[in-house]
């Protein structure tokens, strides 16, 4: 076999790398930053021992900037992104799950008062049940996001918690795997969310959102109830616009949800169900009109437990795909 051609090639990358002059720039500037920022860490109460330990490995990795640029939810149509997420063979998978964890899932839903379908469908969606929790060194990836240009206040402050929670044991450093974005475990919490909601289930030595479902299960189940999940209330569904409705009623900004409506002012103005059904749902019910894709696609009502997934997520898109595989998994 001649290995030369091989050679050749793995040469040739490799010399890249090394005097691409961007990269070497970038890489300077990172660790430029990287010890001004262990000054602040240490400043805001992290230990020396930890900082040294934690970020004597961090590197700066190039395609996560890359990624946060172009994030799914927010570039795919709302139909492209539900369909890739919820079909058959998730639907069944979460099914089967809801029967094979349904002595846990019933102890959550207890203290919680959190719906079942919605936890299994969270699961399903961030991690497609716990198969995708991500490689990515979180220290290098929280890093990397906090010397870009971007989001550096908002990924800065989650790096300095990520580095309080090892200080404290309540993280393992060893464990620490997870999303490009820095994200941990089942439920992709990224340090903030473990920090405030993270509970120790399964009363193990620490709190383990990757290996314990138990511990992942409840903390998912503490965050939405915290922030007033409603147990077997609506999220919304999809519904079908008469022509002559004032588009301005319509938001398709997910931070910006505005002109609150009753079912009983839809229905005096033309809007019916997808399948052109009447409501079947109470008329005093009020919530949102949402439209992802902007003039045109799908439009949907949602209510106050989408307005939760959207603290969880902040994506139209993100939080009708969770909502609706949730509805197709009820038993």
């Amino acid at each position: 076999m001649n290995i030369y051609p091989k050679f050749k090639i793995f040469l040739i990358i490799y010399l890249f790398a090394i005097f691409n002059p961007s990269n070497s720039l970038s890489n300077e500037k990172f660790n430029e930053w990287l010890v001004s920022f262990k000054s602040r860490a240490i400043a805001q109460g992290v230990s020396k021992e930890t900082v040294d330990s934690a970020l004597k490995n961090a590197k700066f990795l190039e395609r996560i900037v890359a990624l946060d640029r172009k994030q799914p939810e927010f570039f795919e149509k709302t139909y492209e992104y539900l369909d890739k997420r919820v079909d058959e063979k998730r639907i069944q998978t979460a099914k089967n799950l809801l029967n094979e964890n349904s002595v846990l899932l019933e102890k959550v839903n207890t203290k919680f008062k959190v719906d079942k379908e919605v936890l299994v469908a969270l699961w399903g969606i961030e991690t497609n049940f716990g198969v995708n929790k991500g490689k990515v060194d979180i220290i290098s990836a929280l890093s990397t996001l906090s010397f870009d240009n971007r989001r550096p206040e908002y990924f800065e402050k989650e790096l300095i918690i990520l580095l309080k929670l090892i200080d404290n044991k309540t993280l393992k450093y060893e464990s620490l795997y997870g999303s490009w974005a820095g994200a941990i475990g089942n439920f992709q919490f990224m340090p903030s969310t473990i920090q405030k909601y993270g509970i120790n289930f399964d009363e193990a030595s620490d709190i383990d959102l990757i290996n314990s479902f138990q511990d992942s299960l409840a903390s998912a189940a503490n965050y939405l109830n915290t922030i007033g999940w409603k147990e077997k209330d609506k999220w919304g569904f999809e519904i079908k616009i008469d022509k002559n409705f004032d588009n301005n009623l319509i938001s398709s900004d997910s931070r910006n949800l505005k002109n609150k409506i009753s079912i009983t002012q839809l229905k005096s103005t033309g809007f019916k169900n997808k399948n052109g059904s009447e409501f079947l749902i109470e008329d005093k019910k009020e919530g949102w009109l949402i439209r992802p894709d902007g003039e045109d696609g799908p439009i949907y009502i949602v209510f106050d437990n989408f307005l939760k997934l959207l603290e969880w997520n902040r994506s139209l898109r993100f939080a009708i795909t969770v909502g609706t595989l949730s509805d197709k998994i009820k038993i």
